[in-house]
């Protein structure tokens, strides 16, 4: 089984040389999951045990380990080709939709003309090339310059002078008109994991359930918030313990989460886990008003054509031009669906986003008002974490902690510790 991307990545940023609580901690996961993966990755990428005089582990990585792994497993040579490949088929994905929408523009203008040109040459005789410049293609030099690379650079002129940035091109632009740019907290359960074991750690191992309550969704109302049923995820994730004051409150403390391979700067983290809003689409207005503007035409092309194709015998009189009227005739409930669905998915994702930001502006509003009530915490509070305090600890593993390590003999560090102790000796001897 390929090892998990996931604690790789996390091994990485800590500088390959982790502990389980470092893992867990970064990436937000289970202490058990992060174990059980750290000791297959040291198995299969070469990585070191180290082992503490006070009995914990630090698990030490070859920095090309990925280079490792890629050799040993054609599956995550694969995961990593297909990533690539992907990333270009979804890039086409997007921008297929915009290069649909200008053909199905394209198709219904053209159709249209051919079947207004051959009506009004069977009326009043052959006078197609007068109506030729008479309006029927007064769209397209419009289009083809919103197209053309002349545009690309008006529009980049112009969007630096407004606040709503985009970097989308036109195709990417109505793709994110049409679907959005996804979901803004797809990561949220790895935020929220990765917030609540970091504030943990902030208060070396010992917590109250008011400090990691910001952080979750529902927490409960009556004797489910009142006995704290709401930290039994996290007790269960981080392997953490209860203890109970002599007043009866409840504090946590998390062991695994004490002890760290490197001692880091503290970096400030929000007091809440913030949600954030979905965005209709990261085009800019002109882009979006352009979406939309050609999706109206689009729609109104195609019903203007189905209304001329009713009378069953204008292909027949359409003479050279009836294959190509043929064929557009062929797919013209596809080009009716595609500008239906182009101006109706919108629509309805509009709506759909209004209520889904409404439940998240609540939940993020729960959120602040439980964190307000450390920011000035009453007396009974202020005792509960005053005694979470009595079982915060860190501890830092060093070189000068470790009695065993995999990565050398062990005689020869029998040898080094012995040499390490006749120094220390020696010192202490000279300082007499």
């Amino acid at each position: 089984m390929a090892p998990s991307p996931t604690i790789m990545q996390a091994v990485e940023q800590l500088g390959y040389r982790v502990t389980v609580g470092d893992v867990a901690t970064q990436a937000g996961l289970n202490v058990a999951e992060a174990n059980q993966s750290l000791l297959a990755l040291a198995s299969d990428a070469g990585g070191h045990l180290q082992v503490a005089d006070s009995g914990d582990i630090v698990y030490l990585f070859p920095p090309n380990f990925r280079a490792i792994l890629r050799n040993k497993y054609f599956r995550l040579r694969l995961q990593e080709w297909w990533k690539k490949v992907w990333s270009v088929l979804f890039y086409l994905i997007r921008i297929s939709f915009g290069i649909f929408l200008t053909v199905s523009i394209v198709l219904i203008t053209v159709t249209i003309y051919i079947i207004i040109t051959s009506t009004n040459s069977d009326r009043n005789g052959n006078n197609r090339g007068s109506n030729f410049g008479g309006g029927g293609f007064f769209y397209f030099p419009n289009l083809f310059w919103y197209l053309s690379p002349n545009y690309d650079a008006h529009y980049q002129e112009r969007r630096r002078e407004r606040r709503q940035e985009s970097d989308l091109n036109f195709f990417e632009a109505v793709f994110s008109f049409l679907f959005g740019d996804g979901n803004p907290n797809a990561n949220l359960e790895e935020r929220r994991w990765q917030e609540i074991a970091t504030v943990i750690r902030s208060n070396r191992g010992a917590v109250v359930a008011e400090q990691i309550a910001p952080y979750l969704d529902d927490i409960g109302e009556g004797y489910t918030r009142e006995y704290e049923d709401y930290m039994l995820p996290v007790l269960t994730r981080f392997n953490g313990q209860p203890e109970v004051s002599p007043e009866g409150q409840i504090v946590y403390y998390f062991p695994e989460l004490q002890v760290s391979a490197v001692k880091k700067r503290r970096h400030a983290i929000s007091d809440h886990l913030e949600e954030f809003p979905w965005r209709f689409s990261g085009a800019s207005s002109g882009q979006i008003m352009l979406s939309a503007g050609l999706g109206v035409l689009n729609f109104v092309g195609a019903l203007v054509l189905g209304s001329l194709l009713r009378d069953g015998t204008v292909v027949a009189r359409l003479g050279d031009l009836a294959a190509f009227v043929g064929f557009v005739q062929g797919i013209y409930w596809l080009l009716l669906a595609y500008g239906a669905g182009f101006l109706g998915i919108p629509l309805l994702r509009y709506f759909w986003i209004r209520w889904r930001n409404r439940k998240i502006v609540d939940r993020n509003r729960d959120r602040i008002s439980r964190a307000r009530l450390l920011a000035s915490p009453d007396a009974p509070l202020q005792q509960k974490i005053d005694y979470a305090q009595q079982f915060a600890t860190e501890k830092v593993i060093g070189n000068e902690d470790l009695v065993y390590s995999s990565e050398t003999d062990l005689l020869d560090q029998e040898v080094e510790r012995s040499a390490q102790i006749d120094a220390e000796w020696q010192r202490r001897l000279d300082q007499s």
